[in-house]
């Protein structure tokens, strides 16, 4: 048998016969001497998408503050009294405690010093070429600033900023504290 012979018959094996079909395809489509097939990637199942963070609320640090002063001095509680109906020293004995409270929470988050070490009243240099955020000359000020002036106010800084990090959902942000109940 020739070879058109050959593969007249091989045509008609591979169009009727399933098995002679496969045969033929793994034998044909075997890649030429030298060549190496291509690398079979695995490929690894899709990770399942990470759930989306809320939104951190607008003014959250702001927020943040409100809650931690509510929560250890109950300022809120204070400011959103009406006092009209109390007595003067009801008022003062209530302020004592969120006054002592509110200094201690400040203190703990922000380190509030003085600005200034002078006494309140003291006369005090003020050098050419001062920081005016750190102090500011009030009254007669003239074109020229002068070079003494008496301290008003010793003025305050912070010496650290630890707000307590938000990391709840965006509709419990706006919750300072919540309704208490007693059973």
């Amino acid at each position: 048998m020739g070879r058109l012979g050959t593969a007249l018959t091989l045509f008609f094996k591979i169009l009727f016969n399933r098995e002679t079909a496969e045969k033929a395809q793994a034998v044909l489509l075997l890649p030429a001497a030298g060549e190496t097939p291509a690398p079979t990637t695995k490929s690894e199942p899709p990770k399942p998408a990470e759930p989306p963070k809320p939104a951190v609320p607008r003014g959250v640090d702001a927020l943040v503050l409100l809650a931690a002063l509510q929560r250890e001095a109950r300022f809120l509680d204070l400011f959103q009294e009406d006092l009209s109906s109390f007595a003067d020293a009801q008022i003062g004995a209530a302020v004592r405690d969120v006054h002592r409270d509110t200094k201690a929470t400040l203190e703990r988050i922000f380190g509030i010093e003085r600005l200034r070490e002078e006494e309140e009243g003291t006369s005090i240099a003020v050098p050419p070429g001062f920081n005016p955020l750190e102090l500011r000359l009030v009254g007669s000020v003239g074109a020229t600033p002068p070079e003494k002036a008496r301290l008003v106010h010793a003025g305050w800084r912070a010496t650290k900023c630890e707000l307590p990090k938000w990391n709840g959902q965006p509709e419990a942000a706006k919750i300072l504290a919540p309704a208490e109940a007693e059973v």
